[in-house]
C-alpha cells in the first residue's frame, strides 16, 4: 500500500469515528492510529522488543 492510500483509509476511519462516536470517539481513534503508526515506524526501522522493553525498565528506575 502506498502512502496516499494508508492516509486515506485513517481519514475514512477518523470521520466514521467523529460521525457515529463523536468527537471522544474520533480522539482516540486519532491516538490510538498515532500510536500504531509510531510502532510501526519503529520496527520499520529495525527496533526490536527486546529495545522496548529495556526503554520501560530504564523509566521504572
Amino acid at each position: 500500500m502506498n502512502a496516499p492510500f494508508v492516509g486515506m483509509m485513517a481519514g475514512m476511519a477518523l470521520a466514521f469515528a467523529g460521525y457515529f462516536g463523536g468527537f471522544a470517539a474520533f480522539l482516540l481513534v486519532a491516538a490510538l492510529g498515532g500510536a500504531g503508526w509510531a510502532a510501526g515506524r519503529w520496527v520499520a526501522g529495525g527496533g526490536g522488543v527486546q529495545e522496548l522493553r529495556d526503554v520501560f525498565e530504564r523509566g521504572r528506575r
